[in-house]
């Protein structure tokens, strides 16, 4: 597999090779050996999987608080996103800074959004199916989120607020700057 960091290095993006011939293809996702031998050490505990119908369905931006904090490896397997991860460890030199990529099925990229960083994305095709392994296991007592469009972001979203397709819990999620020390 291939594994390249993105502009706030901890983010990676990661290509699985494929092999493919007149019947289709073959595709060793996730191996945790090949991670460790690219050092990347994670025990993902729990597959998420989400379908998003329409273009421009925003989900997020997500993270849980320790000590259910998750690092999340995702991946698209019919369709597109524009994957956002923003750094929120207070402290760090990239606080507030964002990084993106669009994932996709045909790129067959997978992007390693690690603990500390609020995640999010944008679809960019109809029917866009995305899976994703977590380092812990889902907790709503612990489940947070930022604002997507907050405008200390800069995030530069492929939809205008007034057409993303959002979650009621995901409108009400607050600015950066309320954001309480978690990381």
């Amino acid at each position: 597999m291939d594994v390249a960091s993105l502009a706030i290095p901890e983010v990676k993006i990661i290509r699985p090779k494929k092999f493919g011939d007149h019947r289709g293809f073959f595709s060793e996702t996730y191996s945790k050996r090949a991670f460790e031998a690219a050092g990347l050490d994670y025990d993902f505990v729990q597959d998420n999987q989400s379908l998003s119908a329409e273009v421009g369905t925003v989900r997020g931006l997500h993270f849980q608080l320790p000590p259910f904090a998750q690092d999340k490896l995702v991946r698209v397997v019919k369709g597109a996103i524009l994957d956002v991860a923003v750094d929120i460890r207070k402290g760090s030199p990239t606080f507030g800074k964002h990084v993106s990529a669009v994932i996709s099925a045909s790129d067959w990229n997978q992007i390693l959004v690690p603990i500390g960083f609020a995640h999010g994305f944008c679809t960019l095709e109809p029917d866009t199916e995305v899976l994703y392994k977590v380092t812990d296991f889902y907790s709503a007592e612990h489940d947070r989120g930022l604002l997507w469009n907050d405008p200390d972001l800069g995030i530069d979203w492929p939809v205008a607020a007034d057409k993303a397709q959002l979650s009621d819990k995901d409108r009400k999620n607050p600015r950066l700057a309320e954001l309480r020390d978690w990381f």
